[in-house]
């Protein structure tokens, strides 16, 4: 719900249990009053304290400034006195940065607007609310919106800067949201990494000065996230507040958090301002990534659960939201870039009577590519290799009763390609300077349409010629030189947005096209896991590790914003490739059902033992894939913070049933069996765990005995159903 108290000036954003509120003072701007637990009432203006000392500017002019520094602004400008720090500047045909925006209407209209050319929430039976808000002196126009998803305590925001004078103007920053809080929040929660184990959660303090987490990679990145949360003291998975903001964003972010003098709490979100400049000319328009917020009053859990929701229903391409992902087997460290139609086909044949339902052809199938050192670009089959072309391999493999997928990397450019040669001036260089090297492989110039175009052709071409159903899109470097030959001077500030923009429309146009492919994105692994990557792909690979133990701590973090069925989890082998440890077969493929489920290996060349164990971890998954992908996550306990162990639950929408995953990591010695109090199951209903029955009040209060189990890298996956009967 969304009202406007006219009397009052007040806006009011309501969701199923919190409360979003703004109010206008007569000056006109805007200011947030409130942000929490539902309120009933508009009558909240005395929290924007306008009537205490400084007061407001038409109460005492001669204190501007002072008041610029004290008033809770709901989208803060810079260079007009407010010292925090702005979401907005622009500098104008004088070279001058400032603005001053006021309040100069707004709309009140169901259901949503998409934004052009960005990934945004789908609409629903939403409401939403448009404030223009105004710089008559510079002629700039900001369009602050928000959309309110009420059953997932959702508010969405975005922002339009609109150019209405007679002359361009360059916008130097422009973040998507802020919000200025006055409650008891204490720590921040965020998600930091690096190649290898993206995501580790991250909790600290919340003191005096800036925290910032940021990319200016091109991309998220491994090392941070374009996600932030604000705690209660003391809150934990059950109880206490949570503030939360996610990008949906897929380059270069910023997240500040800033406490004041006067003990409040800002926080910013949005693109990064560093080496971002766009010019506005004169009527045009300039959108902002549109940010997810949220309040949750029942500690962490709540809020995953709220974003789970949410990207379920409104984020996530609908098709494949409940649809079944095929098991896959991926040939990646199976073969590397040792390997010919012929030996794939050996693969899939083996596969094929295992139960695996896909096979997935990765790196080294195109131009001459036996390394990562040539051919990127070149996107024709190497006939060497696939001796029988793409349509024929493909036809191969669908005989097999098996699905085909295909591996690409289009946003890079071997210097050892056709393409190349041929093109030299499609990369991303500063003029006069050699371009570096990353993975020997150039970034393409994206903001060039013809680079753009010529790709998707290439791509077009390849999924038209053979029966391909799955394509894993992969980006194995950051971008560095931020500098284009396509571009005039004044606008090389635009590099690294046009670059998203022009990757947003390459996706938008694949699915479009082909409209049943399953689309998994990559990035080196985890390094572009984000919201806006998950609007046209229902997965992303979420590491190039896949150790079981080192996945316990990515998932969890992945999974504290983002469903289970985002994930990319394959069982690999062991010893593991990237750090050499060695883990049971059973304990790999327990921990990979917490996700899309798959294998990174060669079934032709593992043990006997462990072949034979493949159709039983398949026919698991197969019997709890609708669970993992819809049902609600609770976590239990964290391998990352008590160094022993680690427990979640999934747990279906009708509290029917239920799977416990347990992963002993270290043994413990002559210790008690382990106790774990569930989540979620309905209290009065009876459910049998293991052959005994207990009240779901029982197991939630009392807690579950678990069984011990001997060894180190050891788990179990218990099954939960309800008798449908209650007490």
């Amino acid at each position: 719900m969304v009202i406007y108290d006219k009397s009052r000036k007040v806006f009011k954003l309501d969701t199923a249990n919190t409360s979003y509120v703004m109010g206008v003072t007569e000056e006109g701007y805007l200011g947030n009053i409130y942000y929490g637990k539902k309120v009933d009432t508009t009558d909240l203006v005395y929290a924007m304290r306008t009537d205490e000392h400084p007061f407001t500017p038409s109460k005492m002019p001669g204190e501007k400034i002072s008041f610029m520094d004290r008033f809770p602004m709901e989208y803060p400008f810079e260079g007009t006195g407010d010292s925090h720090g702005g979401c907005i500047s622009i500098k104008d045909s004088k070279g001058q940065e400032g603005l001053e925006l006021k309040v100069k209407s707004h709309n009140i209209y169901a259901g949503k607007k998409g934004l052009k050319g960005m990934p945004s929430a789908r609409g629903g039976n939403t409401m939403s609310l448009d404030i223009v808000l105004s710089d008559e002196a510079l002629g700039a126009e900001a369009v602050l919106s928000y959309s309110v998803y009420e059953e997932c305590d959702i508010i969405t925001r975005s922002v339009k800067i609109v150019n209405i004078s007679d002359t361009s103007f360059y916008i130097t920053k422009v973040l998507s949201a802020c919000l200025n809080l006055e409650t008891e929040v204490s720590d921040i929660l965020s998600l930091h990494g690096a190649w290898a184990r993206e995501r580790h959660i991250q909790r600290s303090k919340i003191s005096y000065g800036s925290y910032i987490t940021e990319s200016s990679r091109g991309e998220p990145g491994h090392q941070e996230h374009p996600f932030i949360a604000l705690l209660s003291e003391n809150c934990n998975r059950e109880t206490g507040s949570v503030y939360a903001m996610n990008l949906v964003y897929s380059g270069n972010f910023t997240v500040k958090v800033q406490k004041d003098q006067f003990d409040r709490t800002r926080v910013y979100i949005g693109i990064n301002p560093e080496r971002f400049c766009w010019k506005l000319g004169s009527g045009e328009e300039f959108e902002a990534p549109e940010v997810i917020i949220q309040y949750a009053c029942e500690g962490i859990n709540s809020m995953t659960r709220n974003f789970h929701d949410f990207f379920r229903q409104y984020i996530l391409p609908p098709e494949w939201v409940v649809a079944e992902r095929p098991v896959l087997v991926n040939n990646w460290e199976a073969t590397y870039f040792d390997f010919d139609d012929d030996k794939l086909v050996q693969i899939a044949e083996e596969a094929s009577g295992l139960g695996i339902e896909m096979l997935v052809m990765d790196d080294g199938w195109f131009g001459h590519r036996n390394s990562d050192n040539s051919s990127l670009g070149d996107w024709y089959a190497n006939r060497e290799k696939i001796k029988g072309g793409l349509k024929d391999l493909a036809d191969r493999i669908n005989a097999l009763g098996m699905k085909f997928g295909i591996w690409f990397e289009p946003e890079m450019v071997s210097p050892d390609s056709d393409l190349f040669r041929e093109h030299p001036d499609w990369i991303l260089a500063l003029d006069g300077r050699e371009a570096g090297l990353c993975r020997t492989q150039y970034v393409l110039d994206f903001s060039n349409p013809d680079v753009v175009d010529y790709i998707y052709g290439r791509l077009y071409e390849i999924l038209k010629s053979a029966n391909i159903e799955y394509v894993k899109w992969d980006m194995n470097r950051p971008i560095a030189e931020a500098a284009s030959l396509s571009l005039p001077p004044d606008r090389q500030g635009e590099v690294m947005h046009r670059h998203v923009l022009a990757l947003y429309r390459l996706q938008e146009r694949l699915v479009t096209d082909f409209p049943h492919l399953l689309l998994e994105n990559c990035s080196s692994g985890g390094a572009r896991f984000d919201a806006g990557m998950l609007y046209y792909s229902p997965q992303i690979w979420c590491s190039d590790n896949a150790d079981p133990v080192e996945r316990l701590m990515v998932q969890e973090g992945t999974h504290l914003v983002y469903p289970l069925s985002t994930t990319g989890t394959h069982v690999a082998d062991s010893p593991n490739h990237v750090n050499g440890r060695v883990t049971p077969f059973s304990t790999r493929a327990d921990i990979a059902l917490a996700g899309t489920f798959g294998y990174e290996l060669d079934v032709t060349r593992i043990s006997e033992e462990e072949r034979a164990m493949i159709p039983a971890q398949i026919e698991k998954y197969k019997k709890y894939r609708h669970l993992i992908q819809t049902g609600d996550y609770y976590r239990i306990a964290s391998f990352s913070e008590n160094n022993r162990y680690d427990s979640y639950m999934v747990v279906s929408k009708d509290q029917n049933k239920a799977i416990l995953v347990y992963v002993q990591v270290v043994t413990d010695s002559n210790v008690l069996t382990k106790k774990l109090k569930l989540y979620g199951l309905c209290p009065g209903r009876k459910y049998i765990v293991d052959g005994a029955e207990y009240l779901g009040s029982t197991l939630m209060n009392a807690g579950y005995i678990l069984k011990p189990l001997r060894g180190d890298f050891q788990s179990v996956v218990i099954e939960i159903n309800s008798t449908c009967t209650t007490a």
